[in-house]
């Protein structure tokens, strides 16, 4: 019963995290900034071993994700694998930092460890944006000094009001 709850949050999760991994690089300089470095065409895929759930995004070019659910055109080129679901849920949700999970080996990373790093600062740039600080603050390695609650609530609403949209948009017949 655990284990199954687990999965279905881990799935959410993944399904809201490509959407928002999406978002987020249409709206904040900073991630457009450290995705332009991604090779166009780059496909980062963060799953649970061996056959778990999985969310596959794409850069599209001038540091713009695209999600493709858990479905990859072709072979990924970066893969952040958790070894349980166990792992990815104190992950998932917030229990655990990423850095953290990584040194206590619950992790892999198949693929260029410095296209894992550039990642690993967009996604913990996104979770500073979507997340309330105090759940933020124990999600990221390091929160973000320079934002501020009125850049971080306006850039939270465009953000989610992407989701939403895509969520809408890939539920339509």
């Amino acid at each position: 019963m655990i284990f199954h709850a687990r999965r279905l949050y881990v799935e959410l999760m993944f399904q809201v995290m490509g959407r928002a991994l999406q978002a987020v690089s249409e709206v904040d300089s900073e991630v457009k900034e450290e995705a332009q470095v991604l090779p166009e065409g780059f496909l980062f895929e963060m799953m649970v071993m061996p056959n778990g759930p999985s969310m596959i995004v794409e850069h599209t070019g001038l540091g713009r994700f695209r999600y493709h659910g858990d479905n990859a055109p072709r072979p990924v080129d970066l893969s952040i694998q958790f070894k349980h679901i166990a792992h990815a849920f104190l992950v998932l949700s917030f229990q655990e930092k990423t850095s953290v999970a990584f040194a206590n080996d619950r992790m892999l990373v198949d693929g260029d460890v410095s296209y894992a790093v550039r990642m690993t600062r967009v996604l913990n740039r996104l979770e500073s944006f979507i997340l309330p600080k105090l759940v933020a603050e124990r999600a990221v390695k390091e929160y973000p000094q320079n934002l501020h609650l009125p850049e971080k609530l306006v850039s939270a609403a465009r953000i989610y009001l992407k989701v939403a949209t895509n969520f809408v948009e890939t539920v339509r017949p």
